[in-house]
């Protein structure tokens, strides 16, 4: 799912504050903000949540949902605009505040490049707190790795710093997975379970396939009806629904960043026709296969990502 949303490292930092101070950080609309205390310690507060979260030395955090907030040692304070304090640090340095030695924290920004992030975004909730030593320890290397390759500025060193982002954002999903999510609804939560993680799995590995509720319940080692009931209770959605949302993303994808021909992707996701592939996609998307692939397509919505018919074929 994320090869698909094409998470872009857009800005990789070190913060090093010290004495008293307060960050305001601005809105990141369709953006997942990463970051690692690695000593002192602050307060982050994100728009729309209540209550403060005290970071401490070792603490890592996902803001999933872009929303403005602030970095600060004390929430009493009055804030500064983070553009000010990190006009002077180049994508991969080190941004200084009251010359540092107080609180120092790794951060990274990632912009998704896909019209459906909020697939993912709005899985996860505005702050996701790893602090369990057992799970910090799995974050503990790139985390390290990283502010050596931000200290010592080795040749190469912007594009190991890329690949150390993506190794945090995939291992701080991992955890919150692991820990965070019980009681959930939606697909991430349900990859926390093993059985209708196998199911979506086998979904997502052959989009194509002709998936029928015994076949895909068969993947989970369970019953028909027990499969449906379950995955609808976990996912929020009847796996029929959910295959063919999946396989809309996919086409949607295709659509905007290959040259194939709508007859070869409807092909491609199961579809015998391009006539019911392009029923199916409009009825999903809002607009036909070809608006979509001039551009023409709509802005993603709540309903659109989360209404689906009541009822779908196994293939079209």
């Amino acid at each position: 799912m994320l090869s698909l949303l094409k998470p872009r490292n857009y800005m990789s930092a070190g913060f090093d504050a010290g004495g008293e101070w307060s960050i305001q950080f601005p809105d990141q609309q369709e953006s997942i903000k990463c970051g690692a205390v690695v000593s002192g310690q602050c307060w982050l507060s994100v728009d729309g949540v209540p209550d403060a979260v005290r970071l401490d030395a070792g603490d890592c955090f996902l803001l999933p949902r872009g929303r403005p907030f602030r970095l600060a040692s004390d929430m009493t304070l009055p804030s500064v605009d983070a553009s000010t304090v990190f006009a002077s640090a180049r994508n991969g340095g080190i941004a200084r505040y009251n010359d540092g030695g107080g609180c120092f924290i790794v951060s990274c920004r990632f912009a998704l490049a896909s019209n459906h992030a909020g697939i993912l975004l709005r899985t996860l909730p505005p702050i996701v707190h790893i602090r369990k030593e057992s799970d910090l320890a799995a974050l503990r290397w790139p985390v390290e790795r990283m502010m050596q390759e931000m200290r010592e500025r080795q040749p190469g060193g912007f594009l190991i710093i890329q690949h150390l982002a993506h190794m945090i954002l995939i291992q701080a999903l991992r955890l919150h997975l692991a820990e965070g999510m019980n009681g959930g609804v939606g697909w991430l939560f349900a990859l926390a379970d093993k059985q209708m993680g196998a199911a979506i799995s086998a979904m997502h590995e052959n989009p194509a396939h002709h998936w029928t509720l015994q076949t895909l319940g068969e993947q989970a080692g369970m019953s028909r009806s027990s499969f449906a009931l379950k995955f609808k209770e976990t996912v929020g959605k009847s796996p029929m629904e959910y295959l063919t949302r999946w396989r809309m993303v996919l086409a949607a994808d295709r659509l905007e960043n290959s040259g194939d021909p709508v007859s070869v992707i409807a092909l491609s996701l199961g579809y015998e026709s391009e006539s019911a592939f392009s029923t199916a996609f409009k009825r999903v998307m809002g607009c036909s296969p070809r608006q979509y692939g001039r551009g023409r397509h709509p802005l993603p919505t709540p309903d659109r990502e989360l209404k689906l018919p009541l009822t779908e074929p196994a293939v079209a």
